[in-house]
């Protein structure tokens, strides 16, 4: 990547108990998703989080 490219986004994703994916936010840092994910899993929800980097409005779906 060149050194000018703008820095990657990541979304926090939700998996919920009907298999069902959901980004709960997106525009984060890497660092700031991880530590709502864990945030979000230290509160004992039964749905899993992880983070992803999303995807950028040029690429195609």
């Amino acid at each position: 990547m060149p050194p000018f490219a703008p820095a990657q986004h990541w979304c926090l994703v939700r998996l919920d108990d009907n298999g069902n994916e959901f980004v709960v936010r997106s525009g984060l840092s890497r660092a700031a998703a991880e530590a709502l994910a864990r945030e979000f899993e230290a509160r004992g929800h039964k749905q899993s989080y992880w983070v992803r980097p999303q995807p950028d409005k040029a690429d195609p779906p």
